[in-house]
């Protein structure tokens, strides 16, 4: 492959990575976004339901209280969680290593990148890590 051909298949790349950069950038925020609304719903729900009894079984308006608090809290976990897989690809993005399968090193496909960005593995490889 000649100089030429090789410059171009670098600038045709370079948009994909920068469109990567910017999705993973804009998903950083919804995250950070999401955890700060999760967030004060909990302290919402928290001071909500101090003004009901803490007899649950009997009043039923606190159960829904203390039901709502322990979905939020467990999707709040869920949106950490999301946010730390985000940064780290951004950390692999990077330092260049972004869009790599960390076991086997292939490409990941920009399909399944645009799906979730915060891949570390080809479909080949990303069924045997489920949490």
């Amino acid at each position: 492959m000649d100089k030429a051909s090789e410059n171009a298949g670098a600038a045709s790349a370079a948009p994909a990575d920068a469109k990567f950069g910017q999705l993973l950038d804009e998903k950083i925020a919804e995250a950070r976004a999401q955890i700060d609304r999760l967030t004060l719903d909990i302290q919402e729900a928290t001071l909500a339901a101090k003004d009901f009894p803490a007899d649950d079984e009997h009043d039923p308006e606190g159960s829904t209280l203390t039901l709502e608090r322990a979905r939020e809290v467990t999707l709040l976990e869920s949106t950490e969680e999301a946010l730390g897989e985000l940064l780290a690809a951004k950390a692999r993005f990077d330092a260049g290593t972004y869009g790599r399968c960390e076991k086997c090193g292939k490409v990941i496909p920009d399909e399944r990148l645009e799906a979730r960005p915060e891949a570390r593995f080809c479909m080949e490889h990303a069924g045997g890590r489920r949490h």
